[in-house]
């Protein structure tokens, strides 16, 4: 089996990804059996002035050290469940130290399974009105739709006052479904929560609309790799093309 390593940039999103990936081994493999993980984690603090400032290619660096670690410690593949993250990382640069999976393919992928037509996008506001989702879900002929402009807000605000320092309230709550109504009412036919902590406070039978939930396909996808099931990935960050990304699962 091949050793996971985790690409953490938030702590809630990449616990729940570790959690997710384990839970897969001992459902799969039998109780207390995983394959090898290795998590590693630089503090968010690092990077927030580089994406307020829109510096990519600082956080991209920062990134590449988390990666170069996990290298070190022998995972032979890696996943960041960040999905804002990946901004960063398709950043042009030197090859990573490892091939990673690409969470933004894992989630349009699981879309286009389910027969998804126009898919709502919630994450933080760097990541709702940035190219990566529009891009994945458009090139399986999938709309993507994002909040208003005051929802957008709300759904950034939440994130990073209160889920990524894992306070989760009935209220955000609330906040987050009527987000979720009005995108349906838009037409849209799922959600992507595409910040990896909204999981954890929006769950699917609480979410006006079916949830693609990309921590934990991402971790599942992680663990098919791991165990053999789909193939190593062959992206090493950089700009992403129909070659370099995730494989289709075997679903």
């Amino acid at each position: 089996m091949e050793h996971l390593g985790i690409l953490g940039h938030s702590m809630e999103g990449a616990t729940l990804c570790l959690r997710t990936f384990c839970q897969e081994g001992f459902r799969e493999l039998g109780p207390d059996d995983h394959p090898d993980v290795t998590l590693d984690l630089i503090a968010l603090a690092r990077s927030m002035p580089a994406w307020d400032a829109g510096d990519h290619d600082a956080i991209r660096t920062t990134l590449a050290e988390s990666v170069r670690r996990l290298a070190a410690a022998g995972a032979g593949f890696f996943a960041c469940p960040d999905n804002t993250a990946h901004m960063a990382l398709e950043r042009p640069g030197p090859d990573l130290a490892l091939p990673g999976l690409h969470i933004a393919r894992v989630v349009a992928d699981q879309a286009a399974r389910d027969g998804r037509t126009r898919v709502g996008v919630l994450g933080t506001s760097y990541t709702m009105d940035g190219p990566v989702y529009p891009r994945e879900l458009a090139a399986r002929g999938i709309a993507a739709e994002v909040p208003d402009a005051d929802d957008r807000k709300t759904v950034h605000r939440i994130i990073f006052d209160e889920l990524v320092n894992g306070v989760f309230t009935a209220e955000s709550r609330r906040a987050y479904a009527g987000v979720i109504e009005r995108l349906a009412e838009r037409g849209c036919d799922a959600v992507a929560l595409v910040c990896t902590e909204i999981p954890l406070l929006v769950a699917p039978d609480e979410s006006p609309l079916p949830t693609l939930d990309s921590t934990r396909l991402l971790a599942r996808a992680a663990f098919e790799t791991a165990v053999g099931a789909r193939p190593l990935p062959a992206w090493r960050g950089g700009p992403v093309d129909d070659s370099s990304g995730v494989e289709t699962s075997r679903a």
